[in-house]
């Protein structure tokens, strides 16, 4: 998932934070002409000790137009990262799926894999990673399938300034038992600062699926903005 990967850039900074909690908050609601609520909400916390960093995140989106539910996903993961080498690490995943719109009732992850930190630069930093998983999945028409997957997957920084960075991932996930279920997920962020501590966040996630359950679209196209808070 896509917070997993972006945890790995937590490695890349020279002397990273023992304790850091960063929450995503956006809200929108209209009523008169239209009722419509949408809102996001976004949370990651790490810890490092020593050449480990622990990592939990947890993303919920949701949109509701007078009254009736039109989006709703929810996504969380714990990953632990393992220092190698000065570029090189090892971590496994846990990760959580839920998006009833595309008919997705639950997807469970559990994964390792290793980390290539390929560029690490003032103000440009990349990481590389590939990964085996177990995965469990149950459709909103209850349906079950269990498989072991591969994965690669990239993330990519820049920083404009102190505080101003734009992020860009993007994961690959192949079923390693049927050849053409396969999905594309894609972030893009631009993080721009208020104050030290708070920042505008804007987002826009692609998320493809060669084969959707019967019924539902290929592709969702989500695009958030809000309020980024950082503790450390």
């Amino acid at each position: 998932m896509m917070h997993a990967l972006l945890a790995a850039l937590v490695l890349q900074a020279p002397a990273p934070a023992p304790v850091k909690l960063t929450l995503d908050l956006g809200f929108v609601t209209t009523s008169g002409n239209s009722d419509v609520t949408t809102f996001n909400l976004g949370q990651t916390l790490g810890v490092t000790t020593g050449a480990w960093t622990f990592t939990q995140t947890a993303k919920a989106i949701y949109g509701e137009s007078d009254g009736i539910s039109t989006a709703e996903s929810y996504d969380a993961g714990l990953r632990a990262d393992y220092v190698i080498k000065e570029r090189v690490g090892a971590f496994g995943l846990l990760t959580y799926q839920r998006n009833t719109f595309a008919g997705l009732a639950s997807r469970f992850s559990q994964g390792v894999g290793l980390l290539l930190r390929a560029l690490r630069a003032a103000h440009d930093s990349l990481s590389v990673e590939a990964s085996v998983s177990l995965n469990q999945e149950r459709s909103t028409a209850a349906l079950e399938n269990s498989f072991a997957a591969g994965r690669g997957a990239f993330a990519y920084k820049h920083v404009f300034s102190a505080a101003a960075f734009f992020n860009q991932t993007l994961e690959f996930l192949a079923n390693l038992e049927d050849g053409a279920d396969q999905r594309i997920n894609s972030e893009t962020a631009f993080t721009a600062p208020i104050s030290r501590q708070i920042a505008l966040k804007a987002a826009y996630i692609v998320r493809f699926d060669n084969q959707p359950e019967p019924g539902f679209e290929d592709t969702d196209r989500i695009f958030t903005t809000g309020v980024q808070i950082v503790f450390d």
